[in-house]
């Protein structure tokens, strides 16, 4: 029933199925789109769009029909077509994003049965994935381009159900069950779901009711939806300071408003030239390409240059929901119609209530009549990432010539994201009218748009330098662009050199596809023996039907409570006093916490360094938990925690950067080093010797389910169930139990499955475990903690930040002598796993190299952020970087191809030694770095980047190609574990638990595939449990890539027993079936719980020796980039990978593994940027801020090859571990783009040695080109203004 403090409430916490999932809140990320319907009255038809559920206010949908990934197919009816080709093109990983995957694809089916590659990528362009690296769902989808009748899934358009596969959960939000509001007010709330069966012949019905006056009135909110556009101007009167909201993709994100006015009259567009207001901005998208496809060439350039701003705002379902009036008047510089609206001239009717009766004003409409020949119109953008993204700057510009002549006779400029608002180039424009267009116009229109365009040092947003820089080199672009076009028209102006011309092309986005080989199985294999096929996820048809269960999925408890975490708003502070009666008496809020009620033990030790639960007398960060509020709902938690008032007294020093804490000396006491060779007598000995440092910035895990859990107290013996989002609950056990004083034996933790992880739900989890658990007692009530993006980004923090300084001596033939690095990494405020990470990151120092004399030192620095916190990699990315770095450096001063260098430097012999003495033979790496350079092409593909540098000015390629030598399983041997009960029923069927945690990289499938091996019974009969502490008692963490490795021999060894005591049984009946030898067994002994210890892996660093490693995973990779040296965007041509994974036991989901881990590390290495304020808050909490790559940044070709006939006896049937190693190999795409910065800089008579911190962000490769347009920008000093942003 939908309450009255439930008006404003989104669609995604109303229907109450859990197909659809909360991944942001605020239309980032996809993971909760949905298909809406609706009676379009002006066409007489039913439209079909994708929504963002988290957006859409429950009191919207009068009218509508909800499709949600439950209502188009199920496991237990029919799987729709789209469903079962995501899951078996192995498309789905952790599965969370899947179903939101889905649902945009079938929409685009219901509209368009047989789509085209181009549409797949517009209609997956809002949604984004985590785990696999996109490439597979394109595979999937992709099928649906086949023009045949088997795909013809919806034949007949004007039947809004035509498929057996819909009849499950659609619901259709109308007027059959309503009732009043207690308030006096004509207000009718949607109660009734029925199932919608086949067709609608109730559409005419609904349009009527359409025009009936709707206010839905809650407690704090109010809502209206006019009957036309009188009643609306009479409302908007009445309620001047409410907002109209159509799409609310503006206000969605942010509900401050006490009262809304909700415009639901339907959307069209005018004819030609006119748009209302609430057209939508996918509706002027399809006008604009009706138009370009009728209309002459030269009346479309307005529309085009709209077309080419819309292609790339936003993802496809806020396109659906956002209007053109909203764009319009939200008035963000950071939009991007306005300044193309604007610079067409186009006009903005407003409407008001006059006289009673009149209103002043007809319409909203834009003027895009483009009809003059003369007339030339461009529009730019540069952004994080080229889609879904907002952009940096963004401009309009416009030109009218004189006919037949090169004489402006007018010009327009408008830049957005360079003020406060849309900036209006006026001077310049002015100036530069009755002038001709040449080469000396460029010139004093750079100069001009220098002074007029003013940003301060500190302006909001930051990249100041990088912003201005844009503003002329877009310009730039369009002087080009103009000129050109002149040319063809025979105006005698100057001409543009054929080297220019590529500059005038923006990059195409393209959906990635590849080639993939591995070695098939043995023929002498048996046909039942899953073991080495490309077998599908074992969850994978769950998953896409939205049946697959995550914590938050699980049906709310009677009585269940909400918690919802209060943190700290400074960054180093005493605190004086939390008072939080205020929020105590608030509607539905039951108790807060603090220290003062953790009934165990507040603080905690954590590798010998102190860990609080709440922070008791002094905050160290800001986002550290201080107390925490518990109420009836998540809204009620989420407002009253904004009451809580805690009174600070701020203390000193307070510093976040590296740099800062090296002046500080602030470092926590564990320090590292290992070393071998003598430093001093190779550097004495050596041709060159060269300093320099890498930066490596930090990355957000995004995984898209964030962190939380349900704590259920059972009310005997105290004991309490915990349904928790963790890779590691053993740990969590124990935290929960130091916390609230009772055994490990009263706890149980339950893991069905994660929604990703990544290592960011190791040990922070465990702390917001202990918090709810505490909840849990206190009340005696279910508490359900679901933690919110920014909450989840703000408190749990991600990878390190390091700083690789070396000293490198080398010989003028590019081998390297000796090397001395010293990393640097951000630990934050406290220790947690910071040690631990850079003893990886130094183990991890030597890559593939053989560097004879070789020390490397490791300092965590403490700083006042949150603790950062374990990463898929766990620091072997940041320690591989530095020397590939290295590598890199001495290859440019020396002046040799990179490659040649990497080739010069690698272990070679057939036994070879680490620099901590481990023993390995690089066989297998050696094969990996051939093949790849084969397969890539790199040789003849070098070439040709040669000459198209040569032959292209603004635009530059350049290619990388990297080895890899990494490290699996855990260096501390006790974790080397794994544990698996299996039991055998009476009827066959066969149960498996293991230690080990599902989150994507297919576990269980492994174990089912294993078990499936031994037992000689199909992986059907087979049923992996939760993983349970229950079950399973001190469990090892699902990490360090060792997971199968542990659990996978645990399994093994556990079934070969149970088939050792069913041999005797066998042999006496060979001809019985296996549930007849279960039956005969006797005794009935059919279980088993087997634990498998890894080999004792440990260092000595005071020796510098010791097997860290349990193996070594080898690979190599080759990577090609071209960038626009005039904005610094770039477009990832080809990727090839190469990768010995011994022999696979699933090719598919070890080639998923390999591409998701990549894409991972492209976000790591060139787009994924956070942003902390000078008072230590972080700004990049959301989608919206911080940019995880997305289809747009994946290569068009990802090729990824498992090395044949390689061999691993140290694990599971020859495999390998290879979940963490494949995100380093996109430093490729980081080198890449280093070499073709480095293109740039020569043609510029610039050295090829410079700085490039990691990720190479747009904003960084484009002052690194840099040229005329850069140096029109130069950079303040430090020290004479506060940065808006801190380099972290």
């Amino acid at each position: 029933m939908l309450r009255q403090n439930h008006l404003h409430v989104s669609l995604l916490y109303i229907v109450l199925l859990t197909g659809t999932k909360y991944g942001c809140g605020g239309g980032g990320c996809g993971a909760c789109t949905v298909m809406v319907s609706r009676y379009d009255q002006i066409h007489n038809r039913v439209l079909h769009y994708t929504v963002n559920a988290c957006l859409q206010p429950i009191c919207t949908l009068h009218g509508a029909a909800v499709v949600t990934v439950e209502g188009i197919g199920s496991t237990k009816t029919k799987l729709h077509p789209v469903q079962e080709r995501i899951a078996k093109a192995h498309g789905s990983q952790c599965g969370f994003c899947t179903p939101g995957m889905v649902m945009s694809m079938y929409t685009l089916l219901r509209n368009k049965p047989h789509p085209t590659m181009e549409d797949i990528r517009e209609a997956l362009g809002g949604n984004l994935c985590r785990c696999t690296g996109y490439r597979p769902i394109i595979d999937g989808f992709k099928t649906f381009c086949v023009v045949s009748n088997a795909f013809n899934l919806f034949p007949k358009a004007s039947c809004l159900i035509q498929s057996t596969f819909l009849l499950t959960k659609m619901h259709v939000f109308s007027f059959d069950y309503f009732e009043t509001c207690s308030v006096k007010c004509m207000c009718y709330i949607s109660l009734g779901i029925r199932e919608w069966r086949g067709m609608l012949p109730e559409w005419p019905e609904w349009r009527i009711r359409g025009k009936v006056l709707l206010c839905f009135q809650g407690d704090r909110l109010k809502l209206i939806s006019p009957v036309d556009l009188t009643n609306l101007l009479e409302l908007k009167t009445e309620y001047s300071e409410a907002p109209v909201v159509v799409g609310n993709t503006t206000i969605g994100p942010n509900i401050t408003f006490q009262l809304f006015v909700i415009y639901l009259l339907c959307v069209h567009v005018h004819a030609g030239v006119s748009m209302g207001a609430v057209c939508t901005l996918s509706s002027l998208k399809e006008e604009m390409e009706r138009a370009v496809r009728e209309m002459e060439a030269e009346r479309t350039r307005g529309y085009q240059a709209l077309l080419q701003t819309l292609r790339c705002l936003a993802g496809k379902q806020i396109r659906n929901m956002a209007t053109i009036g909203g764009n319009i008047l939200s008035a963000n510089p950071k939009y991007d119609l306005n300044s193309v609206l604007a610079a067409l001239d186009c006009t903005l009717q407003v409407m008001s209530k006059g006289t009673v009766g009149q209103i002043r004003d007809h319409s909203i409409s834009h003027d895009l009549n483009g009809k003059d020949m003369w007339e030339f119109v461009s529009a730019f953008r540069q952004a994080q990432r080229r889609e879904f993204a907002f952009s940096i700057v963004n401009a309009g510009m416009k030109v009218v010539f004189r006919e037949g002549t090169n004489i402006v006779e007018s010009l327009n400029i408008y830049y957005g994201g360079v003020g406060a608002t849309l900036v209006k180039i006026g001077r310049t424009c002015q100036k530069l009218v009755g002038r001709s267009w040449g080469e000396e116009l460029l010139a004093d229109a750079c100069c001009l748009l220098e002074e007029e365009v003013e940003l301060s040092d500190s302006a909001h947003g930051g990249k100041v330098e990088y912003r201005k820089t844009l503003t002329t080199s877009f310009f730039f672009k369009f002087y080009m662009q103009v000129l050109q076009e002149l040319r063809e028209r025979d105006v005698n102006v100057c001409l543009l050199p054929l080297e220019y011309l590529s500059a005038l092309k923006p990059f195409k986005n393209e959906v990635p596809q590849g080639h993939h080989s591995f070695q098939l199985v043995s023929n002498a294999q048996s046909s039942q023996d899953p073991v080495g096929h490309p077998m599908m996820h074992q969850a994978a048809f769950h998953q896409a039907t939205g049946e697959a269960q995550y914590y938050d999925d699980i049906p709310p408890v009677q009585g269940e409570l909400f918690v919802f975490m209060v943190t700290s708003t400074r960054a180093h502070a005493k605190i004086i006093n939390i008072d939080p009666s205020e929020a105590l008496g608030m509607t539905g809020v039951v108790t807060f916490l603090s220290a003062g009620d953790v009934p165990g033990q507040n603080r905690r030790m954590l590798f010998n360094n102190p860990e609080e639960l709440f922070a008791e007398e002094e905050v160290s960060c800001v986002g550290q938990i201080i107390g925490a509020v518990v109420a009836e709902s998540r809204e009620q938690a989420r407002r009253a925690a904004q009451r809580v008032k805690v009174t600070y007294q701020d203390l000193l020093p307070v510093f976040f950067t590296i740099e800062e804490a090296i002046q500080h000396q602030s470092f926590f006491d564990l320090k590292r080093k290992l070393e071998r060779g003598d430093m001093d007598k190779a550097f004495e000995t050596v041709d060159q010797i060269l300093e320099d440092e890498i930066y490596l910035g930090g990355q957000e895990h995004f995984y898209m389910e964030t962190q939380g859990l349900i704590a259920v107290p059972k009310g005997e013996n105290g004991e309490l169930e915990l349904f928790v989002a963790s890779q590691h609950s053993a740990y969590t056990q124990e935290v929960v139990g130091i916390t609230l004083g009772i055994d490990s034996n009263k706890i149980t933790c339950h893991v069905r499955r994660l929604g990703g992880a990544f290592g960011g739900k190791v040990m922070k989890i465990a702390s917001l475990s202990a918090i709810t658990a505490i909840a849990a007692v206190k009340t005696g009530r279910a508490v359900r903690c679901v933690l919110e993006r920014g909450d989840d980004m703000l408190i749990t923090s991600g990878r390190h930040p390091f700083l690789g300084k070396y000293k490198v001596g080398y010989n003028n033939d590019g081998t390297i002598m000796a090397a001395d690095i010293t990393y640097y990494s951000n630990g934050g405020c406290t220790l947690n796993e910071s040690s631990v990470i850079m003893e990886k990151a130094l183990l991890h120092m030597d890559n593939g190299y053989r560097i004879p004399n070789l020390r490397g030192r490791g300092l965590v620095c403490k700083t006042y952020l949150p603790s950062y916190t374990a990463f898929r990699g766990f620091g072997g990315p940041q320690g591989l970087m530095v020397m590939e770095s290295v590598l890199h450096e001495v290859a440019v001063k020396c002046g040799l191809p990179p490659q040649k260098v990497r080739e010069i430097n690698m272990y070679r012999e057939e036994e070879c030694y680490t620099h901590h003495k481990q023993l390995f033979s690089p066989r297998n790496m050696l094969r990996c770095w051939d093949e790849c350079l084969d397969k890539a092409g790199y040789h003849d593909r070098l070439q040709a980047i040669q000459q198209f540098n040569t032959s292209n000015r603004w635009k530059k390629r350049g290619i990388s190609a990297v080895p890899m030598k990494f490290g699996v399983g855990f260096s501390k041997g006790f974790y080397n574990q794994g544990a698996a009960l299996v039991n055998i029923y009476k009827d066959g069927s066969v149960l498996v638990a293991h230690g080990g945690t599902e989150m994507g990289q297919g576990i269980n499938t492994k174990a089912l595939q294993i078990a499936s091996r031994i037992l000689k019974v199909p992986m059907s009969s087979i049923h992996i449990k939760e993983t349970c502490t229950g079950n399973i008692p001190n469990a090892a963490p699902s990490a360090a890539s060792f997971g199968t490795d542990a659990v996978g021999m645990a399994v093994k060894d556990a079934c070969e027993k149970l088939m050792g005591r069913l041999k005797p049984v066998m042999e006496n009946h060979p001809k019985y079936t296996w549930q007849q030898w279960v039956i005969n067994k006797h005794p009935p002994d059919y279980n088993k719980l087997n634990i498998m210890m890894g080999p004792h892996t440990g260092v000595d660093w005071e020796n510098s020796e010791g097997p860290a490693y349990y193996y070594f995973t080898f690979g190599a990779c080759c990577s090609e980039v071209e960038i626009d040296c005039l904005t610094g965007d770039h477009k990832n041509l080809r990727t090839d990978i190469v990768m010995d994974v011994g022999r696979s036991l699933n090719p598919a989901l070890d080639i998923g593994q390999i591409e998701g881990g990549f894409v991972q590390g492209i976000g790591l290495y060139t787009i994924e940027e956070l942003q902390f304020s000078p008072e230590g808050v972080l700004m990049t909490r959301g989608p919206s801020q911080y940019k995880i790559p997305a289809l747009c940044d994946i290569p068009p070709q990802l090729n990824v090859h498992l090395l044949a006939n390689a061999q691993n006896p140290h694990a599971i049937y020859s495999s390998k571990g290879i979940g963490e190693p494949p995100v380093f190999l996109a430093s490729t795409i980081f080198f890449a783009i280093k070499e073709a910065v480095a293109a740039a800089r020569r043609e510029r008579g610039l050295g090829d040695s410079f700085p490039l911190s990691s990720p190479a962000t747009s904003e960084r490769i484009r002052m690194a080109c840099e040229d005329q347009f850069t140096e029109m920008a130069p950079s303040p000093k430090k020290g004479t203004f506060k940065p808006w942003s801190i380099n972290i």
